[in-house]
């Protein structure tokens, strides 16, 4: 568990980094940085309006490979 923490803290100061870098000098890297910020946005907007609607999301059933279809 320190370990994933860690390796986040380091990811995210890179990516602060980069994005000061960006803001400084690199300007074409801005919308390369741009994208992850958006997207995980869009994904919490539609978690929320699953959430919002209703809706629960279902739970993945794994079937072993060997096992017949029909015992369930």
């Amino acid at each position: 568990m320190k370990f994933t923490k860690a390796v986040a803290i380091v990811v995210l100061v890179i990516y602060i980094g980069v994005w000061a870098l960006a803001i400084a000098t690199l300007h074409g890297l801005i919308e390369f940085l741009a994208m992850p910020l958006i997207l995980a946005a869009l994904v919490a907007l539609l978690v929320w309006f699953q959430k919002f609607m209703g809706i629960t999301p279902r739970s993945p059933k794994f079937r072993d490979p060997e096992e017949p279809k029909d015992a369930e």
